[in-house]
């Protein structure tokens, strides 16, 4: 029996990508790159953000009170239009540009944090940032509620993530 080289490349033809499912791709793509999507490093614990911001110049930015937000607020739409979660290491300032990366240090005990800016706050008079829980429980304040903190910037999102 003879197989001819028609049938012979028939049974050993690759499968692409169809052109319809790659123009999707394409435009999805370039749709995220102008309309300036971004899409959030999220560590799992304080050590990977700490490790993946090391490389990074600090400057301080100063002293006060922190408190954090959680329950009420999870789920709910930031500041910056994602969705919050109080278990990352997140935070709200009153001017820092949205995707700033800072340490914050707790003058209690040492212990310390690097959290991302995606929110407006804190809202009550002597308080300099609004933590979420994840943050709050690396600095070990949540039987307080608040604590004294130092405040290092670290860059913001494009520098903090070039680091890790």
């Amino acid at each position: 029996m003879t197989v001819s080289l028609n049938q012979e490349l028939m049974t050993h033809e690759k499968k692409f990508i169809s052109i319809p499912t790659l123009a999707i791709l394409i435009i999805i793509g370039l749709s995220a790159i102008t309309t300036g999507i971004y899409f959030p490093v999220q560590f799992n614990t304080t050590a990977e953000a700490a490790e993946s911001t090391k490389a990074i110049k600090s400057t301080l930015l100063g002293e006060g009170k922190a408190s954090f937000y959680a329950g009420d607020f999870h789920g709910q739409t930031t500041a910056n239009g994602e969705k919050f979660n109080m278990n990352h290491l997140t935070a709200a300032h009153p001017s820092l540009p949205f995707g700033t990366w800072v340490r914050v240090t707790n003058l209690r005990n040492g212990r310390d944090v690097v959290v991302r800016i995606n929110d407006r706050g804190p809202f009550i008079k002597g308080r300099i940032i609004d933590l979420s829980a994840g943050a709050a429980k690396a600095l070990d304040i949540m039987k307080t509620g608040t604590t004294r903190v130092k405040i290092e910037t670290l860059g913001t999102k494009h520098s903090a993530s070039a680091a890790g």
